[in-house]
């Protein structure tokens, strides 16, 4: 029986849309090219840095991120805010919650991603990230770790997320019930895929409770 639900954030709670379009702008690609990157990036495997690395050989992310804070100090640069929510974030999250489940936000993100979802007010029961806690998906050790914040066995817990490889496959072999959100580039790549029949597969995040509150 699932107690707990735990979710990823990129492309499962915040549509990473803008935060591309504005990395596209700072390294003077169109849009559409810049996504497009990312998108083969990630029909091909390959780690999201790859898609920096093309349009920009030689580039130096975590500099690149420092000299665009000087920049723009006030913009919202690479990060994101309540208008990244997909829309049915909200909606699904109280329905899960006044369905008795206890509901987290934990997934790869750097320091300031803890504060900016907190800002939103989401009804949730914890958030966290992996610069936190020193270690990043797919690693069994962030598995474990969410395990212990939701507060309930491993198989008591659902983690949703958008791709197999760093989310839904992992949390499986953790113990965990697997839910694929399938949006985002690896969403779509990845539900078609052989290895999600693992998992349960769904469109929207409104589905959840159906799924799960049983």
């Amino acid at each position: 029986m699932v107690r707990a639900v735990v979710f990823d954030v990129g492309e499962t709670l915040i549509d990473e849309t803008r935060i591309f379009t504005r990395w596209a702008a700072r390294l003077g690609l169109p849009a559409g090219t810049f996504l497009g990157l990312i998108g083969a990036c990630a029909a091909t495997d390959r780690p999201l840095s790859d898609a920096f690395a093309i349009a920009r050989p030689g580039i130096d992310l975590e500099a690149e991120i420092a000299r665009w804070a000087h920049d723009d100090p006030e913009g919202l640069r690479e990060n994101f805010d309540a208008d990244d929510l997909y829309p049915d974030v909200r909606p699904a999250l109280t329905a899960l919650r006044d369905a008795g489940l206890a509901v987290v936000v934990a997934g790869n993100q750097p320091p300031q991603a803890r504060a900016a979802l907190e800002a939103m007010g989401l009804p949730v029961d914890a958030i966290r990230t992996s610069d936190e806690w020193g270690v990043e998906k797919p690693d069994p050790v962030f598995f474990a770790r969410v395990a212990d914040l939701a507060g309930v066995p491993a198989s008591d817990v659902a983690y949703v997320g958008d791709r197999l490889d760093n989310d839904v496959l992992p949390a499986a072999d953790a113990g965990m019930r697997p839910v694929l959100v399938r949006r985002g580039p690896w969403g779509y790549l990845h539900a078609e895929r052989p290895e999600a029949a693992r998992c349960a597969v769904v469109d929207s995040l409104g589905d959840l409770v159906g799924l799960l509150a049983r």
